[in-house]
């Protein structure tokens, strides 16, 4: 199954008063960026058909691709001045790269890509900034089950704020965390069918346009995840991670663990990636 990978906004919260045109799923989490873990983890999973939504600061995603390093992450042996790589981290990758516009929407830059599915009846979509350690398998075998248009992820509150109820003397009635209470946030992960793109308006948006509408026709289902899922919307979050990763707590890091999943692949073979102007 091919995943959508939107990865061309500014990411402005992450900027920390600096003019760096790094695009935000370019953050660094160990000694990979973001947007790797995230393609490992599908990858993981078997799905390694890969559709980048390229925008601001595109080149320094290009690059890295280009000119991967697979001795960063992987062990290798060094011959007579030669390298030898015991596993690899990308060889069974297909990764398109297309340009989807500098400002464009979410939903915009879905659908300029939209050729690139090749008509595919289901396929993968995310941000390319949030990690998890959500059983994909189960996401996707849930909503194939049902008949509706898309599925996204929700998650619990992440906020650390309260809430208050006040009454109309200005009395508090009550104060509740925000994580306790019964409400339910977009978690970045989505399954859709192409009948998404019936309800996305040129410079739409995913969310509150597709997934908005398909809603009101009660075509839309949601996969509810109360384990590991981390968002990197600002410096101070994408630094937790960092430290996170160096002390070896890396739940969403689901390739580490073996099992059912694709795993790390052999040495053998090559990346395939090709370019693409929507």
């Amino acid at each position: 199954m091919k995943v959508v990978l939107f990865c061309g906004g500014y990411g402005m919260r992450m900027r920390n008063g600096t003019s760096d045109d790094v695009p935000k799923p370019m953050a660094m989490v160990g000694p990979r960026p973001l947007i790797w873990h995230v393609m490992r983890y599908y990858a993981h999973y078997g799905h390694t058909e890969f559709i980048l939504c390229l925008g601001y600061g595109a080149h320094h995603i290009k690059d890295f691709f280009l000119n991967y390093e697979e001795t960063v992450s992987n062990d290798f042996v060094l011959r007579g001045g030669r390298t030898e790589l015991l596993s690899t981290d990308i060889a069974d990758w297909t990764i398109t790269f297309a340009q989807t516009g500098i400002e464009s929407p979410i939903g915009e830059r879905l659908r300029r890509v939209r050729h690139h599915l090749d008509g595919d009846e289901m396929f993968l979509a995310n941000y390319a900034d949030v990690l998890t350690d959500a059983p994909l398998p189960e996401m996707i075998d849930r909503f194939a089950r049902r008949d509706a248009g898309a599925s996204m992820m929700v998650v619990p509150p992440q906020s650390s704020f309260h809430c208050v109820d006040l009454g109309e003397d200005g009395l508090v009635g009550g104060i509740t965390a925000v994580s306790d209470m019964p409400l339910w946030e977009n978690g970045g992960y989505f399954v859709l069918r192409q009948e998404v793109f019936d309800h996305i308006p040129e410079n739409g948006d995913l969310v509150a346009d597709g997934c908005a509408q398909l809603a009101k026709r009660g075509r839309l289902v949601a996969h509810q995840h109360r384990g590991f899922w981390k968002p990197t919307d600002t410096v101070k979050e994408r630094a937790a991670l960092d430290d996170a990763y160096a002390r070896g707590d890396r739940p969403w890091a689901v390739w580490e663990r073996g099992g059912a999943g694709a795993g790390l692949q052999g040495a053998t073979g090559s990346s395939n990636v090709s370019g693409a102007r929507a």
